[in-house]
């Protein structure tokens, strides 16, 4: 992983083997804590991905094969345990079939490049993640809240 900071921006670029949530949430040991993930794009494999059901519960499915990161977005936030990625992708097979949803887990398999602006000062300061009731959506938090 290698990542260089402009300001408030990041640009990181994730190698082979990196999984994408533990690489971002890496980004701690450096002072990023809070930030918005704005884009990203590349290829990973071994994806976790699914959706939040209507009784709290997430649907999973895992893609074992490597498939295009066609977009990304999402935040990192302190988290009870330390840091928490909250990411939502869209992938393409090589099919050419789309899928999209909440990210569990992804390996790079080639490259993967990501944007994140750092939300420092007032926001940053006010911002972390909880487990929302008897769910297991984790939901950001304010200050005051």
């Amino acid at each position: 992983m290698e990542f260089t900071r402009v300001g408030d921006d990041v640009l990181l670029r994730l190698d082979p083997g990196e999984e994408i949530h533990e690489s971002i949430q890496s980004l701690q040991a450096h002072g990023i804590e809070c930030a918005a993930i704005t884009s990203g794009i590349g290829r990973c494999h071994d994806i976790e991905i699914g959706f939040l059901g209507s009784d709290g519960i997430y649907q999973k499915e895992i893609h074992n094969d490597s498939m295009e990161l066609l977009s990304t977005q999402g935040n990192l936030a302190p988290g009870p345990n330390g840091p928490f990625t909250h990411i939502h992708v869209v992938l393409s097979g090589d099919d050419k079939i789309v899928y999209g949803g909440h990210l569990f887990a992804a390996t790079v398999s080639v490259t993967a490049e990501i944007h994140l602006r750092i939300l420092d000062g007032d926001l940053g300061t006010k911002m972390m993640c909880r487990v929302a009731d008897e769910t297991e959506f984790v939901q950001l938090k304010f200050n005051g809240e």
